[in-house]
């Protein structure tokens, strides 16, 4: 067992490792000799700042074991490339997938840490191609590329959201077919899936992920959960969030402990009937 401090130690949280996977991930750790459920997400699942998460929530109000498997700044490929993930995932009577942003993803235009999915390894032929003369070694993480990208040029930047939307959609499609357990996809938003995508710089979370993409993947999943917060609420500081000054900008960005509540109301009564199957 370890702990993760979040920002000038205001708390820290028992952080634990599963088989060989070098990911650490929210604790205490559960046991896997008996049956549980699990959640697989980002920054919102992973509950930074908020001392219940909703995994936990979860656990509480059906009475099985939720292995929380959420990572901070994830994308898909953090999950889809690590073995360890996967077994224990494909273990659980059921599984809650968040669905996390397109922009965090090795795709056919850019590579991304396999752990750190929001940080920004290179550039292929394509996208230099795509944006002759941008010196790519300047860019470190996955939002500051593409916020560049689209003041460049925002009919090339259109490309490669296209591209982004559509390795979304294949690599939740990939990830849903290795579970053979009930699937839940999660949608965890300060906006509809419908909503406008570029309100404010590159748009809100899960970036570019569309009502189409989800309806698109829907076949996968037993069911959709959709929870849609308040980003006012956000923004006014959120009760209950366990948060030093210096962290207070980044906490303001994140669902609160209501949210959190919301979120496993909103799962309870779905993993119980999959559960009852």
């Amino acid at each position: 067992m370890s702990f993760e401090k979040a920002g000038n130690g205001a708390m820290s949280f028992d952080t634990c490792r599963y088989g060989s996977s070098r990911l650490l991930f929210r604790g205490p750790r559960q046991d896997l000799d008996r049956p549980y459920c699990a959640v697989i997400g980002g920054t919102e699942t992973y509950g930074k700042f908020i001392p219940t998460p909703f995994a936990t929530l979860l656990e509480q109000a059906v009475g099985m074991p939720v292995v929380n498997l959420g990572c901070v700044n994830a994308g898909l490929d953090v999950f889809v490339n690590d073995s360890t993930v996967m077994e224990v995932a494909a273990g659980a009577r059921v599984t809650v997938i968040q669905a996390l942003g397109a922009h965090n993803m090795s795709n056919r235009f850019y590579v991304v840490h396999p752990r750190r999915n929001d940080r920004f390894l290179r550039a292929s032929a394509m996208l230099k191609a795509l944006y002759p003369g941008i010196d790519f070694t300047e860019y470190h993480f996955t939002r500051h590329l593409l916020g560049a990208l689209r003041e460049k040029s925002p009919t090339a930047f259109e490309i490669v959201v296209a591209e982004l939307q559509m390795a979304w959609q294949a690599r939740m499609r990939m990830l849903a077919t290795r579970l053979p357990g009930a699937k839940v996809l999660l949608w965890l938003s300060t906006r509809p899936p419908e909503g406008e995508q570029h309100v404010c710089g590159l748009g809100d979370d899960p970036l570019f992920v569309t009502r189409h993409m989800l309806d698109t993947v829907r076949p996968y999943f037993n069911q959709v959960v959709e929870v849609t917060d308040c980003a006012e609420a956000r923004a006014s500081g959120a009760p209950g969030m366990l948060v030093g000054e210096l962290d207070a900008p980044a906490a303001a960005m994140l669902p609160g402990p209501a949210v959190h509540g919301e979120v496993a109301e909103a799962l309870q009564p779905v993993l119980r009937d999959l559960l009852a199957d």
